[in-house]
C-alpha cells in the first residue's frame, strides 16, 4: 500500500487548485466520513481536495467523482474537501501508523453546543480579504493508514480514537472548541490477514494512531494557514 500521498493540481476558473491523492497500490478496507465514499468498505484511492472559500456546490460527492475521473483513478474512492491549501499538510508516523492531517480551526464549534434561539441565515459568499490580512478556514480532515487490518468495531473504534485526539490537540493549542462542524476523518488498513478486534486510544493500534493524530492536528493547527483562494 502506498505510504505517501501525491500533490498534484486541477485547473479550475483558470487556476491551479492543489489535491492530495492517495493511488494505493492494492485495494484497502476503509472507513471514512467523507462525502464520496463514506462508511466501511474496500477502497482504492483517496483525494483531499482544496477547493475556494467562496465553494457552494451542493453536491460534492459529484464534484469529487469528477475529479476523481480526470485524474484516472478507478474502482471506489474516499474524496475530502477542505479550504486548506492541501500542501500544507502535517504528516506524522508513530509505531507503524502514519497520519496526514490539513488543519483548519477558523471555525471552531463546541460538538455539543445549545441550538441556536432562532435559524441562522443562509452563509453569504466570503469576499477576499484586504490585503495582508488573514482568514483561517475551518475543516479538519485526518488520513490514517494502519498497518494491520481491523476488524468493523475496531474500524468505528478507531474514528472515535482520533476525534478524541483530534479533541486533546485543540486543549493543548489552547482552543476552546472540539473541532469543527465539516471535520472528517479516513482511516485504511489492509483488507485481509487476522482481524485486530479493537481500536481504542489503549489498543495496540489505536494508542500510537491517537499519539500520532494528536500530533498532526496539534502540529497542523499551529501553522499560519492562509485559505488557498486568497493566496
Amino acid at each position: 500500500m502506498q505510504n505517501e500521498p501525491l500533490f498534484t493540481y486541477r485547473v479550475e476558473d483558470g487556476r491551479q487548485v492543489p489535491l492530495l491523492v492517495w493511488q494505493l497500490d492494492r485495494p484497502a478496507l476503509a472507513i471514512s466520513s467523507g462525502p464520496l465514499g463514506g462508511g466501511i468498505g474496500v477502497r482504492h484511492w483517496v483525494v483531499n481536495a482544496t477547493v475556494p472559500m467562496s465553494y457552494r456546490r451542493d453536491d460534492p460527492e459529484v464534484h469529487l467523482g469528477e475529479l476523481a475521473d480526470r485524474l484516472g483513478l478507478r474502482g471506489p474512492g474516499v474524496g475530502l474537501l477542505t479550504g486548506v491549501d492541501v500542501t500544507e499538510v502535517v504528516a506524522t508516523a508513530d509505531d507503524g501508523v502514519r497520519v496526514w492531517a490539513t488543519v483548519g480551526l477558523g471555525a471552531p464549534i463546541w460538538a455539543a453546543a445549545e441550538p441556536a434561539p432562532t435559524p441562522a441565515p443562509a452563509p453569504a459568499p466570503v469576499p477576499a480579504p484586504a490585503s495582508g490580512s488573514v482568514q483561517h478556514v475551518g475543516t479538519v480532515n485526518v488520513v490514517a493508514l494502519l498497518p494491520e487490518r481491523l476488524g468493523d468495531a475496531a474500524l468505528v473504534n478507531a474514528v472515535a480514537t482520533i476525534t478524541e485526539a483530534k479533541a486533546q490537540a485543540l486543549r493543548e493549542l489552547g482552543l476552546p472548541a472540539t473541532g469543527t462542524a465539516t471535520d472528517a476523518v479516513t482511516v485504511l488498513c489492509p483488507p485481509d490477514g487476522p482481524a485486530a478486534p479493537y481500536g481504542g486510544p489503549r489498543s495496540r493500534w489505536g494508542a500510537p494512531l491517537a499519539r500520532a493524530a494528536c500530533r498532526a492536528v496539534r502540529d497542523g493547527g499551529a501553522l499560519p494557514i492562509v485559505p488557498w483562494s486568497h493566496r
